[in-house]
């Protein structure tokens, strides 16, 4: 059944869209105390300085419709994207349906746009970084991003041209190890970011980063399922039903 890659990212966006919520509900339940926690800690930090301007939203929209909107946006836009990278990998990366491409591709783009990103630069509550600093820690977060985006697709040009010498199966290791190696050169080489105060609660900033990885936990998984869902709807080919048997006479 020929289905047009548009099909396909319109799923992707809505899959995306439904991830979303399921992200939004996990940051509202879990990520939002941890916030509300470490913004007290910085507003008694400040409590003998000046106290600058109220600040134009407060922080009870902040933590509704600007979470909400914020999440459901990045949830439809990641949507977009996986949905493109599951055309093209669908049908080259082996002899799975849309259902075992859907997984494949979305615990692929949950390690490389999640996990590799994490380990080196995790996420930090407020107060937390030196606001001079914002643009360039930005900068090497994206650029761990892009790098790992790389060595992936290159990874799995690797193992595509191992495959006919070693076989699937050993082809996907050694590319795979490879992938591994050179992203811990990339952590080595690559600047670390140590900016947490000595004073700042190390067990709120551990906390903070569990949430931040339980909100991604929570995105790439039901969109993984969503996804994987619309497009076997999209992709499987309709049963047609038997033609009905006349009685002889």
């Amino acid at each position: 059944m020929n289905v047009s890659p548009r099909t396909l990212l319109v799923r992707g966006m809505l899959a995306g869209l439904l991830a979303g919520v399921a992200a939004f509900l996990v940051a509202y339940l879990l990520g939002e105390s941890k916030v509300d926690a470490a913004i007290a800690i910085e507003e008694a930090a400040a409590a003998g300085h000046d106290h600058g301007e109220e600040a134009p939203v407060s922080r009870a929209l902040q933590a509704t419709a600007g979470l909400g909107t914020g999440v459901l946006l990045y949830g439809v836009a990641l949507g977009g994207i996986a949905a493109l990278v599951y055309c093209y990998a669908l049908g080259r990366i082996g002899r799975f349906g849309p259902l075992a491409t859907a997984a494949l591709v979305t615990a692929a783009l949950f390690v490389t746009v999640t996990l590799v990103p994490f380990f080196k630069y995790p996420a930090n509550p407020p107060a937390v970084g030196d606001p001079e600093t914002a643009g360039r820690r930005t900068a090497l977060y994206l650029l761990m991003i892009a790098l790992s985006a790389l060595l992936a697709a290159g990874a799995l040009i690797l193992g595509r041209r191992l495959a006919p010498k070693l076989g699937n199966w050993n082809a996907s290791i050694v590319a795979g190890a490879a992938f591994v190696l050179v992203i811990g050169v990339s952590y080595a080489v690559l600047p670390g970011i140590k900016e947490v105060p000595a004073d700042f609660p190390a067990a709120l900033i551990w906390d903070f980063r569990l949430a931040s990885l339980a909100i991604q936990t929570a995105l790439w998984t039901t969109f993984g399922l969503a996804f994987g869902y619309l497009a076997e709807r999209a992709l499987a080919p309709a049963s047609t039903p038997k033609e009905a048997v006349q009685p002889t006479s």
